[in-house]
């Protein structure tokens, strides 16, 4: 082809070429002639700029009204929806909304978007949204979050509430998707958000806050509708509640063990569910009251009368400012007023701290047991065999000191030294048990080197002899024990109240700025494996302190308590084991309960060197050997402990010569 158009070219006569450039000369110089001018061009640019900006106008107007058709279209729809609730066939009168319905109330318009009411008191802040007419936020206005900002419970989207309803035409009404409308009472202690037809026909949410209270008063009205709802919702309203639990402590894993579901059954035990895994329980029997329990703080739903088909799920979370989801789907028996053509539940709202006597004040004036709440179970103290020392002992010793204004590092050293002196007689006959056992060594010993050796016979003949000594000397290798056991409780019983007391929340002492949680000296953001699992990523003082002084008590008692009997490899190192084990399993519990046990052992040392100083060894050992040349009578359990071990004797020469016939015969 390139080729032909060469061949072309050059076949070309001169004429014909001549041509060509002339007509190529007058399009150049017609397209020159014929160039706008600079002004031209300016005045061409100004124009296809305003052209583009009238086009953006245009735009954005369009933009606009189709905005606004979408959101008055959604309001029809929901106002549609609304009319077709309350239309239910009865005559339905269509006044203006906002009619005043009780002198004490001031009637707001219909909000179309969403707005607020403020309803508080001197304990509690409580904003209702007109969306839904819920409570959109709750702050407890005297307690703060670790981290010093405002406490609040929910906030927002963090907290749901839905009544749902059904008429005779089967539409279904949610409560959470209407705007309602706020009537505030004139003295400020309630608000009834109305979602209102006509004045004939409305649902109202009456919300009443007394004065200087944890409790709030929520009623559920409905009238001039009992003609036209289902039977079902005549008998029952069906609400949900759903809330996300926040981290309101420094220690989310420590927080995590405490946060948990609570319900209780009617004229039941309280129950719970799991704290460390998601679950889910459907409750066929009437409840009295549920709570989204954290550490410290609760939101509790109680009703006036029980709860029926409850469902309740509890999920755990992972997001950094939340620990749990808890939510809860139930029934609300309804009472029917024929006269004012009105339906109405009621119940209350809890909204404060996990605290034993205020919970424990709403029994106050309630004389029979089926009628009281028992909302103090909320505070974990411990198993119920074990939390009666922390009711009647513990708590009313600790607020009876609170009543001086000390320091809460003070108090505890008082309770720890109370504690000490109650048990000082079981303290000293256990530390008297070690004493017999330690001065009686030597005889110990010899007995050892009559029976040398691990063959059962011998081993059999030494254990004999050796309780033998024991019983004509006076001494008992668990007369130590039963001392020890009887201090357990006591001591369990302080590990439940310590973390549950929120008396120590936010209260410092020397380093320690709030002893309800660990007071870190040392702290990492590596996550290191093995440490990291079980210590957190800090080391609290008071922990080490602890764990240091009970090593050293440890190995002390250890020295002072050998008898000089021969153990098993490794168990003369266990108890050391265990000392340094009890670091990592208490170092993310409350510097309280650390530094408790930190006193506990100081006062044991204190006391073990007093009755070192007071009790004569020598005397003692005098006191035994008496004690042999005297008739003896066996206890019942070291007589128990001959038979038995006659009876193993017996049992062993019996096998020993089954086993001398066999080898006899082979």
């Amino acid at each position: 082809m390139i080729q032909f158009a060469l061949f072309y070219c050059v076949k070309m006569d001169k004429n014909t070429i001549i041509g060509f450039l002339l007509i190529g000369a007058i399009v150049i110089a017609f397209t020159i002639l014929n160039r706008p001018s600079q002004e031209q061009l300016a005045e061409q640019q100004r124009l296809r700029d305003s052209i583009q900006q009238v086009e953006k106008q245009k735009a954005a107007l369009e933009a606009e009204q189709l905005a606004a058709d979408s959101s008055q279209q959604a309001f029809e729809t929901k106002q549609t929806s609304t009319v077709d609730f309350f239309s239910t066939g009865t005559t339905v009168v269509t006044d203006s909304i906002g009619a005043q319905t009780d002198s004490t109330m001031a009637v707001a318009p219909v909000p179309t978007a969403e707005e607020f009411v403020i309803l508080e008191n001197e304990k509690l802040k409580l904003v209702l949204s007109t969306l839904g007419g819920r409570i959109y936020s709750v702050q407890l206005k005297d307690e703060k979050k670790f981290n010093g900002d405002s406490l609040y419970l929910f906030d927002g989207d963090e907290a749901h509430f839905n009544l749902e309803l059904f008429n005779r035409n089967s539409v279904r009404l949610t409560t959470a998707d209407q705007q309602f409308m706020p009537i505030p009472s004139a003295d400020g202690k309630s608000v009834v958000m109305r979602l209102e037809s006509s004045p004939q026909q409305y649902i109202d949410l009456v919300y009443t806050l007394p004065a200087d209270e944890y409790m709030l008063g929520f009623d559920i009205r409905i009238a001039g509708m009992k003609n036209g709802l289902h039977p079902e919702s005549l008998m029952n309203f069906r609400v949900n509640w759903k809330q996300k639990i926040r981290q309101q402590e420094q220690g989310r894993q420590f927080e995590d063990r405490f946060a948990r579901l609570n319900y209780r059954y009617l004229n039941q035990d309280v129950q719970k569910l799991s704290n460390s895994k998601n679950d889910r329980k459907e409750l066929t029997e009437p409840v009295k009251w549920f709570a989204f329990k954290d550490q410290f703080f609760s939101s509790i739903i109680i009703a006036e009368k029980p709860f029926s088909n409850t469902i309740l799920t509890s999920q755990l979370l992972t997001a950094t400012d939340y620990i749990k989801e808890y939510k809860a789907e139930t029934w609300i028996p309804v009472t029917i007023d024929p006269q004012k053509d009105e339906l109405t539940a009621s119940l209350n709202y809890y909204f404060g701290p996990n605290h034993f006597y205020t919970l424990k004040n709403y029994d106050k004036d309630i004389k029979e047991s089926s009628q009281k709440l028992y909302l103090e179970e909320l505070v974990d103290l411990g198993y119920r065999w074990l939390s009666w020392i922390n009711k009647y002992f513990t708590i009313p010793v600790f607020n009876f000191f609170l009543k001086f204004n000390l320091s809460m590092g003070l108090i505890i050293f008082i309770m720890t030294l109370i504690i000490k002196l109650i048990i000082l007689p079981l303290t000293y006959k256990s530390f008297k048990s070690s004493a017999k056992m330690r001065v009686l060594r030597p005889q110990i010993k010899e007995i050892e080197a009559k029976y040398p050796g691990q063959d059962k016979e011998m081993m059999l003949k030494r254990q004999q002899e050796t309780m033998a000594l024991y019983n004509k000397a006076g001494a008992s290798p668990m007369s130590g024990c039963f001392p020890m056991l009887l201090q357990m409780p006591i001591l369990l019983a302080f590990f439940f109240f310590f973390p549950s007391a929120i008396e120590l929340r936010q209260q410092n002492f020397l380093w320690a700025h709030d002893l309800s949680t660990f007071d870190a000296v040392i702290r990492w953001n590596a996550e290191i494996p093995f440490i990291s699992r079980f210590l957190g990523n800090h080391i609290s003082l008071f922990c080490l302190l602890m764990t240091v002084v009970n090593v050293f008590y440890t190995k002390y008692n250890m020295a002072a308590t050998d008898t000089g009997q021969a153990q098993m490899a490794g168990m003369k190192y266990m108890p050391i084991m265990m000392s340094v084990m009890m670091f990592f399993f208490l170092n993310s519990y409350p510097a309280g309960l650390n530094y408790y046990y930190f006193l506990s052992t100081l006062f044991t040392i204190g006391f073990t060197f007093l009755f070192k100083q007071l009790l004569d060894e020598d005397k003692l050992l005098a006191q035994m050997e008496a004690n042999k040349k005297k008739p003896k009578k066996q206890s019942g359990f070291m007589a128990r402990l001959a038979e038995a071990q006659k009876m193993q004797e017996k049992q062993a020469r019996e096998r020993a010569k089954e086993a001398a016939k066999k080898n006899y015969r082979r």
